[in-house]
């Protein structure tokens, strides 16, 4: 099995509870860099994996085959981890790997743990609050919307299907008691959920 993990923004003590968990009880943990190397020392020893900054994308296809090919032969018989500052699932080298191993060794389960990331700790550091409407980007198309609280998920669907939203899933009390995804959308919907719209 292999878990990718996030690590958090910098601070070795903003891993979670269940990073630092994870991380024990791997036969093997892979990390990006020195910076992701030295946030986990406290908790476990790492093997740094070269990825290379760059925008030519053969020389990163490369890399992350190569990559994916030193994991996949850990992972098939014992639990792996691959640690990411941040969130695993946004903006990751993970998110490549994770692709490719998918791909080519379907038979290795994946499955992620999510770590604070720059997204949201950014407001302690810039010592402000966002409590309205706001737009992450990386200067690409959006394909992707979240929408918070959503109450009302049939109503909201069809708002964003005008603006070219075609996929939807419907998260509610995520990793808690009464956890509930669907793509089925419900007429009502708690204070404590949000629907993930696509663009094909």
């Amino acid at each position: 099995m292999l878990v990718g993990v996030g690590i958090g923004p910098g601070d070795a003590e903003l891993l979670t509870l269940k990073a630092v968990k994870i991380l024990g009880q791997s036969a093997k943990v892979y990390v990006p860099g020195k910076l992701a190397a030295k946030l986990i020392k406290p908790y476990a020893a790492s093997e740094i994996l070269t990825f290379p900054m760059t925008y030519n994308q053969e020389t990163l296809e490369k890399h992350w085959e190569e990559n994916a090919r030193i994991i996949a032969s850990q992972a098939r018989d014992k639990l792996v981890s691959f640690a990411v500052i941040g969130d695993p699932n946004f903006f990751s080298t993970f998110t490549h790997l994770r692709r490719i191993i998918s791909k080519q060794y379907p038979e290795i389960a994946i499955i992620t743990v999510p770590g604070v990331s720059a997204i949201t700790s950014f407001a302690a550091r810039a010592n402000t609050q966002i409590d309205h409407s706001f737009e992450v980007t990386d200067g690409s198309e959006n394909k992707s919307k979240i929408v918070l609280k959503a109450v009302k998920p049939r109503k909201i669907a069809k708002e964003l299907e005008k603006e070219g939203y075609n996929e939807f899933i419907y998260l509610e009390n995520l990793f808690a008691e009464k956890e509930h995804i669907s793509t089925v959308l419900p007429e009502k919907g708690s204070y404590f959920s949000m629907i993930l719209a696509r663009k094909p």
